[in-house]
């Protein structure tokens, strides 16, 4: 993957695939953490300047100019075009769970607060190991991880029930929490869409531009049709965010994160995602000064503790 040339690209894809995956270690426990707090700022993001560029539009944006950028990288890596066509077809599928991870959250944002976004979104771990434990041999849930399962959902229940909400009433809060819960759906999905394919064994730099590129060329015309350019405002703070949630999110994040997919078993590395949405509603109560209700914290708490559950062996 480090080579210029590609049949080192090769190579180096080949050995890696007999390497069987291990278990977490200190430097995939502090690549982790530094992956959640970049995640934990995301949808402060874009919530800051929704009203500048509506969220879908920025998901576009930054989904385009990151998946140019990536692919220009894995060029420069070695990576040939025919290496990109010979797994264009889970690339494709790949892409559209991404695709639909990101409009959900888009969409969501909308209607609910970012510190809400951050705990839905991240449930995608217990979504996840149980698509793992189906489906991939050797990622089979023990009985903490059933009940972490169970926390998870009552959690769920709990930080969804009716309370006072900011803006737009109840309807709006839970209808912009569901749709954070299908992000964390459609994140799921993928992570079992690239263990389940030839992606498994791909360079971090082929699977993540399938994803950017798939996403930004589906999600443009839904932008155009929604009519989301007509009062876009690149102010100072949103040329900012846009900038950051390129070149750190869906760029070093993301491809950090299927660099760690490659490594390490998918339903371990779950155990340090559950600080992203500590940090997510951390930085929405302190920079966006988001209120927080009592269900919505206790439920939280359950969610998280049920997240831990999941995402550790016994």
């Amino acid at each position: 993957m480090t080579k210029s040339s590609s049949g080192t690209v090769t190579s180096r894809a080949s050995m890696t695939s007999t390497h069987a995956r291990r278990g977490l270690d200190m430097p995939a426990g502090v690549a982790m953490t530094v992956f959640c707090v970049a995640l934990g700022l995301q949808q402060v993001a874009i919530k800051a300047v929704a009203g500048d560029i509506p969220p879908l539009a920025q998901i576009v944006v930054r989904s385009l100019l990151a998946g140019i950028l990536v692919l220009g990288i894995a060029r420069w890596r070695g990576i040939r075009l025919a290496d990109f066509r010979a797994r264009l077809g889970a690339g494709v599928l790949v892409g559209l769970g991404f695709a639909g991870e990101f409009a959900f959250v888009a969409w969501g944002l909308n209607y609910t607060l970012a510190s809400h976004m951050s705990v839905f979104l991240y449930t995608a771990p217990v979504f996840a190991a149980l698509g793992l434990h189906l489906w991939v041999p050797g990622e089979q849930l023990v009985r903490s991880q059933w009940w972490g399962i169970g926390m998870a959902f009552l959690g769920m229940l709990i930080a969804m029930m009716p309370s006072a909400s900011p803006d737009g009433g109840i309807g709006a809060i839970l209808l912009g929490d569901f749709l954070g819960l299908l992000a964390g759906v459609s994140w799921a999905a993928t992570t079992l869409m690239v263990r389940r394919s030839s992606l498994s064994e791909a360079p971090p730099l082929q699977t993540l531009t399938y994803q950017l590129l798939t996403a930004g060329v589906l999600l443009l015309p839904i932008t155009m049709w929604l009519g989301d350019w007509q009062d876009v405002a690149f102010s100072g703070m949103a040329v900012a965010s846009l900038s950051f949630q390129t070149l750190v999110i869906s760029v070093g994040a993301l491809l950090l994160w299927f660099a760690l997919l490659r490594r390490y078993w998918a339903s371990q590395l779950g155990v340090f995602s559950f600080l992203s949405p500590i940090f997510g509603v951390l930085f929405g109560a302190v920079l966006l000064d988001e209120p927080l209700s009592w269900n919505f914290v206790l439920g939280g708490v359950a969610i998280l503790v049920g997240i831990v559950l999941v995402s550790r062996k016994a």
